[in-house]
């Protein structure tokens, strides 16, 4: 498959009076076209973070300070203002968390379609009304509610909003900073499964970002695991979901209950997340691992090949 994402060595910083913060450390990954990635982590691992670096979206404290961002070969780094609103919205779109927080909330949906419509192409209002009542029926709702103010959708609504809002200028990558994370499960399902059907018609990829590695089991092909910034696990889906290599992964898997089989008891991962102003010698994990020896407290683990499309980042799997 053709490569259209490639990050290498890519590092963000938050700048504060008590330090830098590492948010994303030395991570490299690639995307290639139609493929679904899974991020997945606790809040405060640099999901999110690595989401907004790609899109360039971050500002101050956040500093881009080191890495490539290679989107079609060209490096989004490197992009005048004037080629970063090209690229923003018809390259890459993003569905942001919480979709409420996402609309503005005193204009009409059909405004703020028509809006980012308006901004990136030469359509008169009047097509861009029309390309908006189409992007909603697209994902399910009736052109009727494009007069509807975001308060009087419901939730699974005004997330599907802002789907059709990424989807209106048909990107070839739509990246999702856990989407349905305010959602019941029934809605969730019926999202996912939309999106997927939209997904086989318009043919982009996704980068989905989500703390629930039993949803990433269902719907990406690869799954990419952060822990304090760093990539520790990356493979694809059903082997990192059955097979999981690295302690934070399976630790993470035994939090969350199965639907099918047995009752197991649930584990929940000791201690907090490290604390990116005072990063311990070694491993990032070694607070909380139980399988912790001292090479872990000596140095740093590198993301190794274990497996065909299998790597990891732990010392147990070292050698």
């Amino acid at each position: 498959m053709t490569t259209l994402l490639d990050i290498n060595n890519l590092c963000v910083d938050y700048v504060s009076p008590n330090g830098i913060a590492r948010a994303v450390n030395n991570v490299s990954l690639s995307l290639a076209e139609g493929e679904t990635l899974g991020i997945a982590g606790e809040s405060g691992c640099g999901k999110s973070t690595l989401a907004f670096a790609i899109s360039r979206l971050h500002k101050a404290p956040a500093l881009i300070s080191e890495g490539e961002i290679l989107y079609k070969d060209e490096d989004v780094l490197k992009m005048s203002d004037k080629a970063l609103r090209a690229f923003r919205w018809n390259e890459v779109s993003v569905v942001f968390q919480s979709a409420m927080n996402s609309l503005n909330p005193v204009i009409t949906i059909g405004e703020q379609l028509t809006d980012v419509i308006l901004a990136h192409t030469d359509l008169s209002p009047k097509q861009a009304l029309e390309k908006a009542a189409e992007l909603l029926q697209v994902v399910g709702i009736h052109s009727e509610r494009l007069s509807a103010f975001p308060h009087q959708l419901s939730g699974g609504m005004r997330q599907r909003v802002v789907i059709a809002i990424a989807l209106a200028l048909e990107p070839k990558l739509i990246i999702m900073d856990e989407p349905t994370t305010a959602l019941d499960v029934v809605v969730e399902r019926e999202i996912l499964n939309e999106l997927y059907e939209l997904k086989g018609k318009f043919g982009f990829s996704i980068l989905f970002i989500s703390h629930d590695l039993s949803l990433m089991g269902e719907i990406a092909d690869r799954i990419g695991v952060m822990y304090a910034g760093n990539l520790i696990e990356l493979g694809d889906a059903q082997t990192v979901f059955n097979h999981p290599e690295h302690p934070y992964t399976q630790s993470l898997l035994a939090s969350f209950p199965t639907i099918h089989g047995e009752k197991e008891r649930l584990y929940g991962i000791p201690g907090n997340p490290v604390n990116l102003l005072d990063i311990p010698v070694g491993c990032n994990f070694q607070a909380r691992c139980g399988q912790c020896f001292q090479a872990c407290k000596e140095k740093e683990p590198v993301l190794t090949h274990v497996g065909q499309t299998h790597y990891v980042s732990c010392h147990l799997k070292a050698g």
